[in-house]
């Protein structure tokens, strides 16, 4: 990659080391004489600024989250911030790494990157990861827009993404619980930017601040499962069909994965996996084919009932 952009030396340069090596991009007077730039992402990247106020004291087991925020760390479990603090680094990249690179296009994940992370702190007791999913994915798209909507990322590339995203989170609607993003056009334009940055930023602190629920998150599987119609809309563009499927089957596996183990259908992986594969390929994507494995995976999600219609029949 650096050969391709001209980079002499990536390890120094902002390019690469605003996310892979942070401290790299400070001035060295600013830095602590015990601080080590080069070991990558470190502990003040997630946590905030390290000062004596919480660096010495945050493992003492005598304080308490609420202690540890009011000294100066930042308050990851507030999913909000959570995704604030991951999203810079997980999604938005200069789109020359990408173009002249090739560096991955990246898809922002809160709750699957959270689990994959290993792990040196405990989640809250009521963790729900529908929950950090649905914060995640509102923050993504908030982020998404800002970029297009200034820009600071290449309309080619990403505006599929963007359309796929806003689709998806159009159809998360869970009634006053957790209202969609509503009256905003899938079509790329200045103002289908700006409306999507405001609400999505809305939806990511009302998805944060709600007392989310198992059933809450069944409620999303089916909602999403149920539109495979909009995957034979000839007027929707392939290329954005395909971004919706991207997005769609990482939803449908973490929101599945997030639910007790005897609340998942057991009949919905081999679906699942279905859709995986044929969401592989942008290029090869086949609208039809998605919808067809899609409705048989709403059929997997409640087979007694579909036995019982069938029946009827």
């Amino acid at each position: 990659m650096a050969e391709a952009l001209k980079i002499d030396n990536p390890t120094k340069s902002a390019t690469c080391a605003a996310c892979h090596a942070p401290l790299q991009t400070v001035e060295p007077t600013f830095l602590a004489a015990n601080a080590h730039p080069e070991d990558g992402v470190s502990c003040v990247t997630c946590h905030g600024v390290s000062t004596d106020d919480w660096l010495r004291s945050h493992t003492r087991p005598d304080w308490t989250h609420q202690d540890r925020v009011a000294a100066g760390m930042r308050d990851l479990r507030n999913l909000y911030i959570r995704a604030n603090s991951c999203v810079a680094c997980h999604q938005n990249i200069d789109p020359q790494l990408v173009k002249v690179g090739r560096h991955p296009q990246l898809i922002f994940e809160l709750d699957g990157q959270a689990v994959s992370e290993p792990k040196h702190w405990t989640e809250a007791a009521n963790w729900q990861g529908g929950q950090a999913w649905f914060v995640g994915q509102a923050v993504a798209l908030r982020e998404m827009s800002w970029a297009l909507a200034h820009e600071r990322t290449d309309a080619d590339l990403d505006a599929p993404r963007w359309a796929g995203l806003l689709w998806l989170l159009q159809r998360c609607d869970a009634g006053d619980a957790l209202p969609p993003i509503a009256a905003v056009s899938n079509e790329a334009s200045q103002a289908s930017y700006a409306g999507a940055m405001d609400q999505a930023d809305v939806i990511a602190r009302r998805g944060a601040e709600i007392t989310w629920s198992s059933d809450l998150t069944k409620t999303l599987v089916k909602k999403l499962a149920a539109t495979h119609p909009d995957f034979l809309d000839a007027a929707t563009a392939q290329p954005v069909q395909a971004r919706r499927a991207e997005r769609l089957v990482l939803a449908l596996d973490r929101l599945l994965a997030s639910l007790p183990v005897a609340q998942r259908p057991p009949a919905a992986g081999a679906p699942l996996d279905k859709l995986f594969q044929l969401a592989q390929s942008v290029p090869d994507f086949s609208p039809k084919d998605f919808a067809r494995e899609l409705a048989a995976f709403e059929m997997a999600l409640n087979p007694v009932a579909d036995a019982k219609v069938a029946s009827r029949d």
